[in-house]
């Protein structure tokens, strides 16, 4: 067996970023940009109205100014604002050449026909966006791996991007073995349980926005799950295979991957849940054997997945990583280091019931990883710890 911190050296070390592809502008959130993003037109590409009101030449405001068109957002604008005149102008209309500012309809005072402008409510250029005040043409607009926010998908359809280079999300496939498993929804019966891991996964990849995901049930065959897993290395950048991954009689997982030309890069961590855990990897497929447990897979996904799928997407996807003092009195035995579900709360952490790799319930309702070095036996109430917020 390695340590834990062996075990996540070696799987930054190697997994490495997916190859960059264009993607509609709709489909890219939540991704990293993968080169820079330019501007090709002045944004606006027109002087602009912020404001209802009225278009004229700052340098004509002493005298009352005929009003003589009418100009809304849309409509355009082919001919000169005469001098002496104004034009009635809406929020995001193009401003007509030889106008140069905007009185608010509100300080306005119309009369006639005639607009009269108090020199005491407006400057030059007043409510006009210039063109280019968002960005010019040919200036940067975002740089290379920047997120992509929702703030960030707006700006780039506001400058006219439709399509983006972006690094990927992975497709993922997630297998379910275990003949003892069956579906949620379905009768109980003797010897079953209801099978859970690849609900929570999903579940834990739709919330780091990874959304191909298959999910694909094995029995436990090494001929089947073979079979199963050649196609799948095919298609997916990232296999995660739940149960079968010790030692036992009925325990294929690592041989059916092996047999599938994965390369073994470790197998079985200084760890508690998770002790079995493999990790291997094809020329473009990484493969995590995940032991069969509920709690184990999730505790083996956030300490070990998230290093993979930083890696592979560029986006830090790490649980947060604090200190926190411990509530109460812990003990546990030297040589592996326990990863335990807790709740965080205002600094202190209280290390829950129920820490068994089967039970998911003290899992559900904590927020947090209590880290425990493989080395400490003896924890005393006030000592800190390092714990690892759940997403």
């Amino acid at each position: 067996m390695i340590t834990v911190n062996e075990a996540k050296v070696l799987i930054s070390t190697h997994c490495t970023q997916l190859p960059a592809m264009y993607v509609p502008l709709a489909k890219a959130g939540g991704h990293l940009l993968a080169e820079d993003v330019m501007a090709i037109y002045d944004i606006p590409a027109y002087p602009q109205s912020s404001m209802d009101g009225y278009a004229f030449a700052f340098e004509d405001r002493a005298e009352p100014l005929r009003i003589v068109d009418e100009h809304a957002a849309g409509d355009e604008v082919d001919r000169l604002l005469e001098r002496g005149t104004a034009t009635r102008i809406f929020t995001g209309a193009a401003v007509p050449d030889g106008a140069d500012t905007i009185l608010m309809q509100e300080k306005a005072e119309v009369k006639d026909g005639l607009l009269s402008i108090p020199d005491s409510v407006v400057k030059m250029g007043d409510h006009v966006r210039p063109a280019g005040s968002e960005i010019e043409k040919d200036a940067l607009a975002l740089h290379k791996f920047c997120l992509l926010t929702p703030p960030a998908i707006g700006f780039l359809a506001a400058i006219g991007v439709a399509d983006i280079s972006v690094i990927p999300s992975p497709r993922v496939c997630i297998m379910v073995t275990g003949n003892e498993l069956i579906q949620p929804g379905t009768g109980m019966s003797y010897g079953k349980v209801y099978e859970a891991s690849s609900f929570a996964l999903q579940a834990a990849l739709s919330a780091l926005q990874i959304h191909h995901v298959r999910i694909v049930h094995v029995k436990d065959d090494l001929e089947a799950m073979a079979g199963v897993l050649a196609d799948e290395i095919e298609v997916a950048d990232l296999v995660l295979m739940t149960g079968g991954v010790s030692v036992g009689d009925h325990d294929h997982t690592v041989k059916a991957a092996v047999r599938c030309g994965v390369q073994p890069i470790f197998h079985k961590v200084k760890q508690k849940p998770g002790k079995p855990i493999f990790f291997g990897k094809t020329d473009d497929t990484y493969f995590f054997g995940l032991p069969g447990n509920p709690a184990s897979v999730l505790t083996c996904f956030y300490e070990y997945v998230l290093i993979c799928l930083s890696r592979m997407t560029g986006r830090n996807m790490m649980l947060k990583e604090l200190k926190a003092i411990l509530a109460h009195d812990h003990s546990k035995p030297a040589g592996l280091t326990h990863f335990l579900r807790g709740v965080y709360e205002d600094g202190r952490v209280h290390i829950g019931r129920g820490q068994e790799s089967y039970k998911l319930r003290s899992f559900a309702t904590s927020n947090c990883l209590v880290v425990l070095p493989e080395q400490v036996e003896e924890l005393r109430a006030g000592m800190e710890v390092d714990i690892h917020l759940l997403l």
